[in-house]
Protein backbone atom coordinates (compact mmCIF):
# COMPACT_ATOMS: atom_id res chain seq x y z
CA UNK A 1 0.00 0.00 0.00
CA UNK A 2 1.07 3.53 -0.67
CA UNK A 3 -0.65 6.54 0.76
CA UNK A 4 0.28 9.97 -0.22
CA UNK A 5 -0.70 13.35 1.08
CA UNK A 6 -0.78 16.93 -1.40
CA UNK A 7 -0.82 20.31 0.25
CA UNK A 8 -0.62 23.39 -1.65
CA UNK A 9 -3.80 24.09 -2.78
CA UNK A 10 -5.31 27.30 -2.47
CA UNK A 11 -7.48 30.50 -4.00
CA UNK A 12 -5.17 32.79 -6.19
CA UNK A 13 -6.55 35.41 -9.18
CA UNK A 14 -5.24 34.92 -12.83
CA UNK A 15 -1.64 34.83 -13.59
CA UNK A 16 -0.80 33.63 -9.96
CA UNK A 17 1.32 31.12 -9.12
CA UNK A 18 0.89 27.73 -6.68
CA UNK A 19 3.26 24.95 -5.70
CA UNK A 20 1.49 21.69 -4.97
CA UNK A 21 3.24 19.31 -3.26
CA UNK A 22 2.62 15.36 -2.41
CA UNK A 23 5.04 13.45 0.18
CA UNK A 24 4.30 9.36 -0.41
CA UNK A 25 4.35 6.96 2.22
CA UNK A 26 4.76 2.86 2.86
CA UNK A 27 5.66 0.35 -0.03
CA UNK A 28 6.69 2.98 -2.67
CA UNK A 29 9.46 1.33 -3.55
CA UNK A 30 6.97 -0.08 -5.46
CA UNK A 31 5.55 2.60 -7.23
CA UNK A 32 7.89 4.69 -8.91
CA UNK A 33 5.96 6.70 -11.24
CA UNK A 34 4.25 9.85 -9.64
CA UNK A 35 1.65 12.04 -11.45
CA UNK A 36 -0.75 15.06 -11.10
CA UNK A 37 -3.96 14.98 -12.20
CA UNK A 38 -6.69 17.26 -12.37
CA UNK A 39 -10.64 17.00 -12.13
CA UNK A 40 -13.25 20.06 -13.23
CA UNK A 41 -17.06 20.29 -12.24
CA UNK A 42 -18.19 18.09 -15.18
CA UNK A 43 -15.32 17.21 -16.98
CA UNK A 44 -13.57 13.96 -16.77
CA UNK A 45 -10.19 13.72 -14.90
CA UNK A 46 -6.90 14.45 -17.35
CA UNK A 47 -3.47 13.99 -16.56
CA UNK A 48 -1.32 17.25 -16.11
CA UNK A 49 2.01 15.91 -15.24
CA UNK A 50 3.99 12.91 -14.72
CA UNK A 51 7.49 11.67 -13.85
CA UNK A 52 9.49 8.94 -12.93
CA UNK A 53 11.11 9.04 -9.22
CA UNK A 54 14.99 9.34 -9.49
CA UNK A 55 14.54 8.95 -13.32
CA UNK A 56 13.12 12.11 -14.30
CA UNK A 57 11.49 12.16 -18.04
CA UNK A 58 8.49 14.41 -16.93
CA UNK A 59 5.37 14.66 -18.92
CA UNK A 60 2.82 17.69 -19.52
CA UNK A 61 -0.31 17.87 -20.98
CA UNK A 62 -0.41 20.20 -23.70
CA UNK A 63 -2.48 22.95 -21.61
CA UNK A 64 -0.02 23.45 -19.03
CA UNK A 65 3.36 23.22 -20.67
CA UNK A 66 5.54 25.83 -20.00
CA UNK A 67 3.26 27.10 -17.27
CA UNK A 68 3.40 23.74 -14.98
CA UNK A 69 6.79 22.20 -13.73
CA UNK A 70 7.03 18.71 -11.91
CA UNK A 71 9.58 17.88 -9.49
CA UNK A 72 10.24 15.04 -7.63
CA UNK A 73 12.79 14.35 -4.49
CA UNK A 74 13.36 10.94 -4.60
CA UNK A 75 15.14 10.51 -0.87
CA UNK A 76 11.52 12.00 0.38
CA UNK A 77 9.29 10.06 -1.94
CA UNK A 78 7.88 13.35 -2.88
CA UNK A 79 6.71 15.29 -6.00
CA UNK A 80 5.49 19.04 -6.47
CA UNK A 81 4.01 20.90 -9.28
CA UNK A 82 4.71 24.08 -9.38
CA UNK A 83 2.04 25.99 -11.62
CA UNK A 84 2.97 29.12 -13.19
CA UNK A 85 0.55 31.56 -14.76
CA UNK A 86 -2.87 30.60 -13.11
CA UNK A 87 -5.34 30.56 -15.60
CA UNK A 88 -8.89 30.28 -14.51
CA UNK A 89 -9.87 26.97 -16.50
CA UNK A 90 -6.76 25.55 -14.30
CA UNK A 91 -9.48 25.52 -11.84
CA UNK A 92 -10.02 22.06 -10.73
CA UNK A 93 -9.47 19.67 -7.90
CA UNK A 94 -5.74 18.44 -8.07
CA UNK A 95 -4.37 14.58 -7.33
CA UNK A 96 -1.50 13.17 -6.35
CA UNK A 97 -1.31 9.70 -7.85
CA UNK A 98 1.41 6.92 -7.87
CA UNK A 99 1.84 4.00 -10.40
CA UNK A 100 3.87 1.25 -10.78
CA UNK A 101 5.24 1.61 -14.02
CA UNK A 102 4.22 3.56 -17.35
CA UNK A 103 4.21 6.66 -15.75
CA UNK A 104 2.72 8.63 -18.52
CA UNK A 105 -0.66 6.16 -18.89
CA UNK A 106 -3.17 7.51 -16.58
CA UNK A 107 -4.71 3.69 -16.57
CA UNK A 108 -1.60 2.52 -14.65
CA UNK A 109 -2.23 5.05 -11.62
CA UNK A 110 -3.68 2.65 -8.71
CA UNK A 111 -2.55 5.10 -5.74
CA UNK A 112 -4.84 8.08 -5.26
CA UNK A 113 -4.51 10.95 -3.08
CA UNK A 114 -7.24 13.10 -1.26
CA UNK A 115 -6.64 15.73 -3.92
CA UNK A 116 -6.01 19.60 -3.12
CA UNK A 117 -8.61 22.41 -4.58
CA UNK A 118 -6.99 25.18 -6.82
CA UNK A 119 -9.20 27.88 -7.45
CA UNK A 120 -8.18 30.33 -10.05
CA UNK A 121 -10.47 33.94 -10.43
CA UNK A 122 -10.41 36.01 -12.66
Amino acid sequence: QVQLVESGGGSVQAGGSLRLSCVASGYTYNSPCMGWFRQAPGKEREMVASVYLNGGNPFYADSVKGRFTISEDNGRDAVYLQMDNLKPEDTAMYYCAAAPMGCHRQDNYNYWGQGTQVIVSS
